[in-house]
């Protein structure tokens, strides 16, 4: 993926299992979980490109999140406040080649970011 493609869509669910059924029953969704991400099943277009997580419902996670790919958070996350955003979730690792953070537009709309690998994440 490149600079600014949709790399990957977070969907927060409550009932894992409910929402396995619903999305592989409603659209065709191939959804398993992956070793090291046990608890986050992830979950696959029939086209073989779109793909996100089941991620647990929480305060603040209550709608699906679009991560963007970026070259580099760090850049990123630098330049949010100027265009008139908020950084939410500062960087966090995924793995050792991996990272994600959460910002804000100035309409409040949340956008996750991520950085790394994207090989066999959905």
């Amino acid at each position: 993926m490149a600079h600014g493609d949709i790399t990957h869509v977070d969907i927060p669910v409550a009932d894992t299992a409910a929402a396995t059924r619903f999305y592989e029953g409603l659209f065709g969704w191939q959804i398993r979980e992956i070793p090291g991400f046990e608890g986050y099943p992830m979950w696959s277009a029939p086209n073989g490109v779109s793909g996100g997580g089941l991620a647990p419902r929480s305060e603040g996670f209550t709608q699906p999140r679009s991560y963007v790919e970026v070259d580099s958070i760090d850049d990123v996350l630098g330049r949010v406040a100027d265009l008139g955003g908020r950084v939410l979730h500062g960087k966090e690792p995924i793995d050792a080649t991996s990272w994600w953070a959460v910002v804000a537009d100035a309409d409040g709309n949340h956008v996750g970011l991520f950085e790394g690998r994207t090989g066999g994440e959905g």
